[in-house]
Order: structure tokens, then C-alpha cells, then sequence
């Protein structure tokens, strides 16, 4: 930083430390003259803050009201992203909306005015997940991850379908489980839900923790080296979990149909999928499951007639979902 920007931030602390400033007094703080005070204090005034003249004998300045907080300097890209963050904050999971809506209220207080213009401009509508986690229990894990200690803590059963129920990790009414005992590695934030990726040392495998179902225990337990995840890429590893996959961040079961559909009314509900135009009302489309018998199920709700391209194992999954439904039907 320069010695003009870092002079800059010094007479906005001394601006905002007390209520008038003597510009004397505030020449020698910054061991410069009165007149260099003169220019820096029009150079604040050209950023935006609201710095005011004191009339007097020796004259001086003062922050407007309204400014009395921390110093804050932002670009424009920053002053928007900053913005943009505690505005889908909400949405977040964390369970900090209220907060982030306070703290960006705080944060637009201290921008210059043409910064506050931009941000007033991003409108985001935010739509919070089905359950926010506590952020106290972020901390904890978080604090147990980058202390690398070993976790003590307790864990509810997870829906099916979630990606991180386990064998064994108990449900209501049922026996008490002791208490689980991981390695914590990261904690990831997906599809507006917080996880804990971490080594079950009772069961040693990865395991991936809803944080929302999880009561941390204390104190920590032992520092321990951490184990490097399989792939190397967290998101990846985790992304696979929840695919049901053993290994890369893809489907384990993906096949190939033809829909008699336009391609731009199958599109919006492909997901990860790809579509291709055959035609005015057909198309070719390739989707990824769990299971063969999960990818037949979901091609049923495009409703419409279908062939199938590939591979036999999705056309033996129809086959066998025709025949329970058929059941199902007649029963």
C-alpha cells in the first residue's frame, strides 16, 4: 500500500476515534502539513465519506453521524460480491439469516455513496433450505478441522436417499448409540445443507455428517495427521458419496433413451443429463441414477412414450418395474 492510500486509512481511524479533530492536531498525528490534512480530507470526501469542517479559532473535522463505524474500503466488484454474499446468506443453511441481513445493513452504512448505489442495485431472492444448521455447531467443526483433533459427537438418523445414513447409527426408539469417533476433514456446504466429511475411527471408512444432525461433544481428543481423501478433490469425493458412487463424481448407472418430446420440454427437467434434438417432437436423452431400477423409475416422469438405446442392464430395469407396476395395477 502506498503512502498516500495507507495515510488515508490512518485519518479515518483518527476520524472515527473521536468526535472533532483540530486540524493541527491531526497534521501532527500524521506528521504532515495542515494543507496535505486539506487534500486528504478531500480526497475521503471524493470517495464518498462525509467528512465535515468544525468552525472554530483552529478550525477542524469530524465524521458525519452515521460513520462512526470501522473504516471499511472496497472496489466495486468487491462492494457487489460482498453484497451478494450476505444477501443469499439466508439461503446459506447456516441459520444466519437474520444476522447477515444486519451485518449488510452495517457494512452499507460505511460505503461511499456510489458503491452503496451498486449495491442497492443486486436483488436476490433467497430461498432458505428445509433445515438450518446452528452456527455454533459450524464453529465447533469447523474449530475441530483446523485443529486437526479428533471429534467426539452425535449423530441422527439421516432421511433415506440423503447420501449419509450408515448402517448402524441407530434411529428413534431405538438403543442409544455412543457417541462417534472422526477425524473431521472438511466442512462442505451443498445444495443448501452443511456436511462434515470425516474418518469414522469406529468404522473405518469416509462417513459424510449432516450438520444440522450433528451434537458435537467436548473437550477434543488427540491431534492426529490427516488422512488424504480418495481422489484428492473434496467436492468431488463428496459429490460422489451422494451419487452413490465408490469412485469418480458420476451416476454409477447411466443410460440412453428416446423421448417423443420436444427437447426444449425434457431440457428444464434433465438435471445433469444431456438432451439432443432429434426432431420437432423426439429426442435423445442421457441420464445417471443410483441404481438401474432408480434411472427407470425417474424416466417415468417425463411421460411419454420412450426406446431405448442403451445399455441392457436399463432395459432389464423397465422390464422389471413394468412387471411390479402391472402387479401393483391388478392387486
Amino acid at each position: 500500500m502506498n503512502g498516500t492510500s495507507s495515510r488515508l486509512l490512518t485519518l479515518l481511524s483518527l476520524l472515527q476515534a473521536r468526535r472533532d479533530w483540530p486540524g493541527a492536531a491531526l497534521a501532527d498525528r500524521l506528521g504532515v502539513t495542515p494543507r496535505t490534512v486539506r487534500r486528504d480530507v478531500d480526497r475521503l470526501r471524493e470517495l464518498g465519506y462525509p467528512v465535515q469542517a468544525v468552525k472554530g479559532p483552529a478550525g477542524g473535522y469530524r465524521l458525519a453521524a452515521g460513520a462512526d463505524l470501522p473504516p471499511l474500503l472496497f472496489d466495486d466488484d468487491q462492494a457487489v460480491a460482498l453484497a451478494v454474499a450476505l444477501r443469499v446468506a439466508a439461503a446459506s443453511g447456516a441459520g444466519i439469516g437474520e444476522a447477515a441481513g444486519r451485518a449488510l445493513a452495517t457494512v452499507r452504512q460505511v460505503l461511499p455513496s456510489r458503491l452503496r448505489h451498486r449495491v442497492d442495485a443486486v436483488e436476490v431472492t433467497a430461498v432458505p433450505g428445509p433445515r438450518d444448521v446452528d452456527p455454533a455447531v459450524l464453529v465447533a467443526l469447523t474449530t475441530a478441522v483446523r485443529a486437526r483433533q479428533v471429534l467426539r459427537l452425535d449423530h441422527g438418523t439421516a432421511a433415506p436417499g440423503d447420501g449419509t445414513a450408515a448402517p448402524g447409527d441407530g434411529g428413534p426408539g431405538g438403543p442409544v448409540a455412543p457417541p462417534r469417533r472422526v477425524e473431521p476433514h472438511a466442512v462442505v456446504a451443498r445444495g443448501g445443507r452443511w456436511y462434515l466429511l470425516a474418518w469414522d475411527l469406529d468404522r473405518a471408512d469416509w462417513r459424510v455428517f449432516r450438520a444440522d444432525r450433528v451434537t458435537p461433544r467436548s473437550p477434543l481428543g488427540a491431534r492426529f495427521v490427516p488422512r488424504e481423501v480418495p481422489g484428492g478433490d473434496v467436492a468431488a469425493f463428496v459429490g460422489a458419496r451422494f451419487k452413490g458412487s465408490a469412485g469418480a463424481d458420476e451416476w454409477p448407472c447411466r443410460g440412453t433413451v428416446e423421448l417423443d418430446l420436444p427437447a426444449a420440454d425434457v431440457a428444464p427437467f434433465a438435471a445433469d443429463g444431456t438432451v439432443e434434438p432429434l426432431g420437432p417432437d423426439r429426442c435423445r436423452l442421457t441420464l445417471g441414477a443410483w441404481s438401474w431400477t432408480g434411472l427407470a423409475a425417474g424416466l417415468g416422469r417425463f411421460d411419454a412414450d420412450l426406446r431405448v438405446v442403451g445399455p441392457p442392464q436399463l432395459r432389464d430395469a423397465l422390464a422389471t418395474l413394468s412387471r411390479r407396476y402391472a402387479a401393483a395395477a391388478t392387486s
